[in-house]
């Protein structure tokens, strides 16, 4: 798991660079470098928790980060106890993951049965992929050692939007052999100038594996559109 080795990291770089017992500032502005990296440090250690769902009491997770820093007392827990209780939550974790993944890859095959039954202008390939012309282009269809230029928009099924060039207003190029299955065989059936709604199975998504701002085993609802061919092979 990511965030037991964000866990140990933090606790060097603050046990090595502490200078003061003082109690935490508030903080407005990171000024130094030191400033900035202790930040970063406690986000992408925040971020991890967050991601992975772990409850924990603040002020008890403080104080063990404190005991620590601080070469406190740690016969609270001794190292023996601390692995035992750091590998139950490892379990614990996978075992939700799991859990959690199982449910969704439900709901997948259920929501995508049910919008090929419901929409007849959902098409579907071989491998599962579903899609919705929404427009037809002119120029030419990509082959998968192509690079392209895309704009595009991704949601779950629940209507949550977890990415878009668009807002960026940036258009996306990458290679259609460094994408998801879904995209890569998807950009193929288009041409330059079309734009594709993409109903992707976890199959041929990111499956199992959740990702920052997508669950294990979502659906992925791309809208596509297909500017270019950056470079033809």
């Amino acid at each position: 798991m990511k965030y037991f080795s964000s866990i140990v990291i933090l606790l060097f770089a603050i046990g090595c660079g502490n200078e003061s017992k003082s109690k935490p500032k508030s903080i407005s502005t990171l000024s130094t470098f030191k400033d900035s990296t202790s930040y970063a440090l406690g986000a992408d250690l925040g971020s991890n928790l967050k991601q992975q769902a772990v409850e924990i009491d603040y002020d008890v997770f403080m104080a063990g980060l404190t005991d620590a820093m601080m070469d406190g007392d740690l016969v609270k827990l001794d190292q023996k106890k601390r692995r035992e209780v750091m590998a139950s939550l490892q379990k614990s974790i996978r075992d939700q993951a799991k859990k959690e993944g199982e449910v969704n890859l439900k709901k997948a095959d259920e929501f995508l049965d049910k919008n090929k039954a419901e929409n007849p202008d959902v098409k579907e390939t071989p491998t599962g992929l579903q899609y919705r012309v929404l427009r037809e282009g002119d120029g030419d269809s990509p082959v998968a050692a192509d690079k392209v230029k895309v704009h595009y928009a991704g949601r779950l099924i629940d209507g949550t939007e977890f990415d878009s060039s668009y807002k960026r207003g940036d258009p996306t190029e990458f290679g259609l052999n460094q994408v998801i299955k879904g995209w890569t065989e998807g950009l193929q059936l288009m041409k330059v100038g079309a734009k594709y709604e993409f109903f992707i199975h976890p199959n041929i998504a990111y499956g199992a594996r959740p990702r920052p701002t997508i669950p294990a085993n979502s659906v992925l609802i791309f809208e596509v559109e297909l500017l270019d061919i950056v470079t033809k092979k």
